[in-house]
């Protein structure tokens, strides 16, 4: 995708059957943090609280789910069904976004985040 100057306009760049997809994370990640700043850093959507707080990337396979440690080592028993790494997780494409998980993930950030300021 190219580049795109806000949140807006990287979905809109999305391809057509992903824009719902990408439309409902971003409502997701501002319900659970209303407070947060909204960006695009590194060529993708960006949540700042207090500092990094969660990206989201379209890619080819898969919404990657990019959240500052050690967030996704403190809920490993719940992403046991994802790809993740020290800082992201693969949301597959086919699959329903998993509300209550981005929402925990989203809150225990921000109070990671309430507690390092």
């Amino acid at each position: 995708m190219k580049r795109a100057k806000d949140v807006d306009e990287y979905i809109a760049n999305a391809p057509r059957e992903m824009q719902d997809k990408l439309n409902a994370l971003r409502k997701i990640i501002k319900k659970a943090a209303p407070e947060a700043e909204e960006k695009i850093s590194y060529g993708m959507p960006f949540f700042n609280y207090k500092g990094r707080l969660i990206y989201f990337a379209l890619m080819k396979n898969h919404i990657g789910l990019y959240i500052p440690p050690p967030i996704i080592e403190q809920c490993k028993n719940e992403l046991k069904k994802y790809v993740t790494t020290k800082s992201a997780i693969h949301l597959p494409l086919n699959d329903e976004l998993p509300v209550k998980l981005i929402n925990k993930l989203v809150k225990a950030r921000i109070k990671w985040n309430d507690r390092t300021e």
